[in-house]
């Protein structure tokens, strides 16, 4: 007899591995690269040194956390104390804590469960109850009792359970890491629009002063009569636009500094971290890139999506597993008396022992619906999880060929700055010489100050295009510290 319940058990054990199909992530076009034509080039050297691309290293990885690659000590301190202080964190990892303690209770289920229970009672009886022609009667009634009850996980459906608890887990553990990711990413580029808005208005408050020498210097030609009013009023009008331009800087650094205060957990009145240069931001001079079969195990939300094809997969086994008998097994034993003291004699003993299986004869068509639900959920997570993974190599691509154009971009800033340096020298001299008057030397210099604005801008967008693949690669780039065990290898 005991021979053939084991065999049962270890028959069904083995039936119940096939109610979860097996995992098959869905085939994406992951190549060797993002984009259609290659994006590294060799470091540029000479008089454009400075603006030249990072050095992009294929399916290299990161041996510190990406921030530190610019360079900039306040900047580490920032994302630091956001990683300890956010709400965002401090959510995500309660829910994280929350998933493994569903885990746990999962699991509970695997194994007997064992209650004890004591209790004791004085009862009057009515003579009513018998007729009433008995004198009703009073007693006290001791019990004691342990209970055992086990549900033989016969079809696997217990474990289907415990599977898709550690399934939505390791997904709450990837969001958790989704969570760091984005708010590292939300910090440094809020650090980067404030450094940058501080730069523009810098640079648009030595524009404004130079126009309203400008201005000036018209004014008094036109009194002098050398000028027409229409050439005051040009200059006038140059003057207005450039004062119009700072007022939007000043509330666009007013905003990134109130987000930075919110990203760092404090209240933006209490926000105590200065504004960072933009100089002292430096670009990474190299930048690992994972290869595209690195980045599907990497990113935290395509493996959010991997996850939750597992417990989808669950689901279906589940669905299947209701086709099948539910087996209860129960014992107690314990003792019942009308005093306490013959509450452990011989006479007291009492136990119960049995077991019961339930087995679904009709339905109505409710568990083929639920099994064909349960497939349509797979399949949209199967759909889901491509699109994930199609959105990150969009994303790492669209950042690759942002580095460029920005680089071609602050290359041609870089010969337009120094032109205008160039120009301006050239106006001094004349003007030393007596070949030009000092209006010349005003109108070089005020094209100069707006070259620096439009070269704060454009250091701004390198960096946050930077910022922005370090973020689709999904960080570090280091694959996670645990993984879903295959289906039937797990131990609770």
């Amino acid at each position: 007899m005991c021979a053939w319940t084991a065999g049962l058990l270890v028959g069904a054990t083995l039936t119940s591995c096939q109610f979860a199909p097996p995992l098959r992530v869905p085939a994406v076009p992951a190549g060797t690269g993002y984009t259609a034509t290659p994006t590294v080039r060799p470091a540029s050297r000479g008089p454009e040194q400075q603006s030249a691309r990072p050095h992009i290293i294929y399916g290299a990885a990161l041996s510190q956390p990406w921030w530190r690659l610019f360079r900039s000590a306040p900047l580490d301190a920032m994302v630091a104390q956001a990683l300890r202080h956010s709400p965002t964190i401090t959510a995500a990892e309660a829910q994280l804590r929350a998933a493994r303690a569903n885990v746990e209770a999962s699991a509970a289920v695997l194994y007997p469960q064992v209650s004890l229970a004591l209790g004791a009672s004085h009862t009057k009886n009515s003579g009513a109850n018998f007729g009433g022609h008995l004198p009703g009667s009073t007693f006290s009634l001791y019990t004691g009792d342990v209970a055992v009850s086990y549900y033989p996980d016969l079809f696997g459906l217990n474990r289907l359970v415990y599977r898709g608890s550690t399934a939505q887990m390791n997904a709450q553990r990837a969001a958790l890491a989704a969570a760091r990711l984005t708010l590292a990413g939300n910090v440094v580029d809020a650090a980067i629009g404030a450094s940058a808005a501080e730069a523009e208005i810098n640079a648009t408050v030595a524009l404004i002063a130079a126009q309203r020498r400008l201005v000036r210097l018209t004014e008094a030609q036109y009194l002098g009569g050398s000028l027409s009013y229409a050439s005051v009023l040009a200059e006038q009008a140059q003057l207005a636009d450039s004062e119009l331009q700072l007022p939007p800087l000043q509330q666009a650094l007013a905003a990134y500094r109130h987000l930075l205060a919110v990203l760092l957990g404090e209240s933006p009145s209490r926000l105590r971290a200065a504004t960072i240069a933009l100089r002292d931001l430096s670009l990474p001079s190299h930048i690992p890139l994972a290869v595209p079969s690195t980045l599907l195990r990497t990113r935290p939300d395509i493996r959010i999506a991997e996850e939750q094809m597992r417990y989808a997969l669950t689901g279906i086994g589940i669905a299947k597993a209701q086709f099948y008998p539910l087996v209860t097994l129960t014992a107690s034993g314990g003792a019942s008396a009308l005093s306490a003291r013959k509450l452990f004699d011989a006479s007291s003993t009492i136990w119960s022992i049995g077991g019961a299986l339930a087995q679904p004869i009709f339905a109505g068509g409710r568990l083929r619906a639920q099994e064909r639900g349960a497939y349509a959920a797979y399949d949209a997570t199967r759909a889901m999880y491509r699109s994930t993974v199609l959105t990150a190599f969009q994303q790492v691509a669209d950042a690759l060929r942002a580095i460029e154009h920005d680089g071609a971009a602050a290359r041609a800033q870089d010969r337009l700055t120094r032109a205008l340096r160039a120009q301006i020298n050239l106006a001094e001299a004349g003007y030393r010489s007596g070949a030009t008057d000092f209006s010349a030397v005003l109108l070089s210099g005020i094209d100069y100050r707006t070259a620096l604005v439009n070269s704060a801008r454009i250091r701004a967008a390198r960096l946050e295009d930077t910022v922005a693949l370090f973020v689709a690669l999904g960080g570090d780039g280091r694959p996670p510290r645990s993984r879903s065990p295959p289906f039937g290898s797990e131990k609770p």
